[in-house]
């Protein structure tokens, strides 16, 4: 219990963009009004998609389950409010591809009525770590942080690699987001009992709760909230994106480093979001199921900046709408941070567990300069947080030379962003890092299907060549069978000639005529 000051650790690398955070930092989290008609994507996660488990007509009650899968690493999805599914039909989504992606259309009814079905676990402070993970899988809660994945794999460390440290993480990092800052000082109290129920699944002895410097409301809300209760801290650290990573939390938190290609797990600490520990709770207390989050709506653009507790499955329009529009000059919008978020092709995009915010930018708030050569400076090895050369990187992007990318460990960038700020030359690094990831699982895709095509026609000229020797075989069987056979009737004795046939016997004289 207690402020932990941990002023003098840091990561390596990072750097200090303009926070942005004035604008929402003091709009306390209000309720957005249910839509008209809400797009509900079957994948909201990592990992693989849901299968729809209705059909166009069905009604529906809030929390009722509408998309499952029995894969691992999954979530299902769930109803946000009770009505009628209205569709089921491929949708537009907030991906930098513009593509859309089959989601469930749902008409509230108005009643807003909860699947009577749900309950949470009696006594579950004193559940096994089985019964609070079934109940985190079912809810289809993820992390809430930006990865979405699934919480109830993260609650389940390998065999051999127990967790001694668990890290919440209240960084939010990025600049203009305020949602997690919101949530700590108005459900404090849900984050610490969704803490412990974590650390009970994991069997962990320590909880760190992780918030940097310029939350100080945060700071104070929190603290409060862990007052007697035992194996639980709050960590002040100092400014400095990109904190917020998993990685980059535990290495400024606990000096370890996950390995590359390695799990948090692989360093005994584990990071779970504010906002995700909080919906543990209401999982596992409840039953409810992850249909809310809450979501940023700021930028210069925005006419009245807010933090809203949104339906999943809200178009963004509506986000915008109710923030009472945008401003003229608007230059663009995109969702989630300026740092690592994704411009928005359309505002018909829904709502999605991934969502933190939704920014509208006017022209002064962008950096749109022109690309130019890269002077070689150093500047995004000095702030790259996972210590790697983006430059090298994305001179291998742009030459195509796909096969040094895994040299130069393309797959540990985590996108962050850092790089692309530092640089004088405007190169967009990141975008030519993520196509070079891109590239490189595509050519190993390509490795993988040549492969498998070539042990096929192994296969295959085996069993041809299998069914081959099969028949000669049994030819050879055949002949030298015919040949014994030949053999055989060559060595038996021939049988002996026939015998001349004898004379016939006279015939008897008859009585009656002897005596004549």
């Amino acid at each position: 219990m207690g402020i932990l000051n941990l002023a003098l650790k840091k990561f390596h690398g990072g750097v200090h963009p303009k926070e942005n955070k004035d604008l929402a930092k003091h709009c306390p989290i209000e309720e957005l009004p249910m839509p008209k008609r809400l797009y509900v994507p079957l994948q909201q996660h990592s990992g693989t998609a849901c299968e729809p488990c209705v059909k166009p007509g069905d009604k529906v009650f809030k929390g009722q389950l509408i998309g499952r899968t029995i894969a691992n690493v999954s979530s299902p999805v769930h109803a946000p409010t009770s009505g009628t599914i209205e569709a089921i039909l491929d949708h537009v989504v907030g991906h930098y591809s513009g593509l859309t992606d089959q989601c469930v259309v749902l008409l509230p009814d108005g009643n807003d009525q909860w699947d009577p079905s749900l309950k949470g676990l009696d006594n579950p402070f004193e559940a096994d770590s089985k019964a609070i993970r079934d109940k985190v899988r079912d809810a289809g809660v993820v992390g809430l942080g930006g990865a979405v994945y699934p919480t109830h794999i993260k609650l389940s460390p390998p065999r051999g690699k127990p967790v001694d440290v668990m890290l919440i993480n209240g960084v939010e990092c990025e600049p203009y987001i305020t949602n997690d800052t919101r949530i700590m000082e108005e459900r404090s109290r849900e984050i610490v009992e969704g803490a412990q129920l974590m650390m009970r699944a994991i069997q962990c002895s320590s909880c760190l709760i992780c918030i940097e410097a310029n939350k100080p409301g945060a700071i104070q809300a929190m603290e409060k909230a862990v007052e007697g209760v035992p194996n639980f801290r709050v960590v002040v650290l100092p400014v400095r994106y990109p904190q917020g990573a998993k990685n980059q939390l535990i290495e400024a938190i606990t000096h370890r480093q996950v390995p590359s290609g390695g799990r948090s797990t692989d360093t005994g600490a584990t990071v779970q979001n504010v906002a995700t520990s909080a919906a543990v709770r209401d999982a596992v207390l409840y039953g409810r199921p992850l249909i809310r989050r809450v979501v940023t709506v700021s930028g210069r653009g925005i006419v009245r900046p807010a933090n809203l507790d949104v339906p999943i499955g809200t178009p963004i329009q509506d986000l915008i709408d109710h923030c009472g529009g945008l401003k003229p000059g608007v230059q663009q919008i995109i969702m989630n941070g300026p740092m690592m978020g994704t411009a928005l092709h359309d505002l018909q995009s829904p709502v999605v567990k991934a969502t933190a915010a939704v920014l509208a930018f006017m022209p002064n708030e962008i950096h749109n300069e022109p690309e130019q050569p890269c002077i070689r400076c150093g500047n995004c090895l000095e702030v790259c947080p996972v210590e790697l050369t983006p430059c090298e990187i994305v001179w291998r992007a742009k030459h195509d030379l796909i096969d040094q990318l895994p040299e130069v460990h393309v797959k540990d960038c985590i996108e962050c962003g850092s790089c692309a700020y530092a640089c004088p030359a405007n190169i967009p690094l990141v975008h030519y890092i993520r196509y070079g990831k891109m590239a490189v699982a595509a050519k190993r895709n390509e490795k993988e299907k040549t492969e498998m095509t070539r042990l096929r026609n192994q296969a295959k000229l085996a069993r041809l060549e299998a069914e081959k020797a099969e028949k000669e075989r049994k030819k050879e069987e055949m002949r030298l069978a015919s040949e014994a056979r030949k053999k055989a009737a060559a060595a038996a004795p021939k049988p002996a000639a026939d015998a001349p046939a004898a004379p016939a016997a006279p015939a008897p004289t008859s009585t009656v005529e002897s005596h004549s």
